[in-house]
């Protein structure tokens, strides 16, 4: 990247980041007081990754110059990632999917997208899937301008999956309440013994939370609330996920948030249950020199090709709705990253998004878990 280049793209967010650094200094980025220094290696996250491991693939009927928002899981003896893809700015947005026994594969592996199939044309963007094992059945659940999702009971084919249903008849009022000038986005679903937990945010600092009953789901979603709020709406932006840390009484919430230098990072809370808001979500990794995951604190084993450290996921030891990450193995996250010197716009979308898989090196507070007993 260029220093201009690089230059140019920090100053764009200077003005909105100043307020936000300022309170940062004073306030916790989601409660906690910004650290002055980065921490001690055994009690932070440092991760490792190397090229993109998946990139653009259009084909005869789709452009596509980016990939991003990626979801995955195991099953079969094969990852199953969906993703959304995009032509370009104002082009619209649509999710895609791949299949393949190894990573050194992904980038090469057919691709289908879903348009082609009951899920239908038109806005589609930023899948979640997970296997709900009640009705032995696979969810896909994404963002259409509400909460929709689609089923299927074989997720190797890709041409199975249902038409769109929605979790909701429209915007709960607590989010039109305080959703400004934001977008409400990014659902993401999770389940213990006796509940599912609808997670979403709204690019305006507030992350929220439905609750239906197991046996009810996917319908009955209610009791929505502020589930987290941050000083600002750079502090905690988009790209949320919950995970269950197996082995432990621990949900692990992650939501992306910009650095102090204007790129996207990751921080993270844990609480005890899933019914938890506010200051019961405990900051476990929540400011620029000690994030949950951020470029700065990521070596790149090859040239570096990202500032960002972006919407993505954390590969999960289970395919089920519990979404359990096992904290005894070292945590690899799928996220997505571009070089800004390869923009095709000033847009959004514009933005040439691939993805990288990046593994985490060392102790950190997730595998001084291992060995917890519930």
């Amino acid at each position: 990247m260029t220093q201009n280049r690089r230059a140019q793209r920090r100053a764009r967010w200077a003005a909105a980041l100043t307020a936000a650094t300022l309170a940062a200094t004073t306030l916790a980025a989601g409660g906690a007081v910004a650290a002055t220094q980065v921490a001690d290696d055994a009690e932070s996250f440092r991760w490792s990754t190397g090229d993109p491991v998946m990139g653009p693939m259009p084909d005869a009927t789709h452009g596509s110059i980016a990939v991003k928002d990626p979801t995955v899981v195991e099953a079969g003896g094969r990852y199953h990632v969906f993703f959304t893809t995009t032509p370009g700015e104002g082009l619209g947005w649509h999710i895609a999917y791949k299949s393949f026994d190894s990573w050194d594969e992904a980038d090469s592996a057919p691709i289908t997208y879903l348009d082609t199939t009951a899920i239908g044309p038109g806005y589609r963007a930023a899948p979640q899937v997970f296997y709900f094992a009640p009705r032995k059945t696979w969810y896909l659940i994404y963002q259409d301008g509400n909460a929709a999702y689609s089923t299927t009971k074989d997720i190797a084919d890709p041409s199975s999956w249902s038409a769109p249903k929605h979790f909701y008849d429209g915007m709960p009022q607590i989010i039109a309440d305080n959703i400004g000038n934001g977008f409400w986005l990014d659902f993401w679903n999770i389940c213990d013994e006796e509940s599912c937990y609808l997670f979403s945010t709204d690019d305006n600092g507030h992350h929220y939370r439905s609750r239906t009953s197991v046996k009810d789901f996917p319908n009955g979603f209610t009791d929505t609330v502020i589930a987290k709020q941050g000083p600002n709406r750079f502090a905690m932006f988009e790209g949320d996920a919950v995970y269950k840390i197996d082995g432990t009484e621990q949900y692990l919430m992650l939501i992306e948030a910009f650095g102090p230098d204007g790129a996207r990072m990751y921080k993270a809370w844990t609480a005890d249950d899933l019914d938890a808001v506010g200051d019961e979500w405990e900051p476990l990794a929540v400011t620029g020199d000690d994030p949950f995951a951020r470029t700065s604190r990521t070596t790149f084993t090859t040239q570096r090709w990202t500032d960002d450290f972006s919407h993505g996921e954390l590969l999960r030891s289970g395919r089920d709705q519990q979404l359990t990450v096992d904290p005894c193995e070292p945590l690899q996250f799928l996220f997505q990253g571009y070089d800004p010197d390869a923009e095709a716009g000033p847009g959004y979308g514009d933005k040439p998004y691939q993805l990288g898989l990046a593994t985490a090196d060392g102790p950190n507070p997730i595998s001084a878990m291992c060995g917890d007993s519930e």
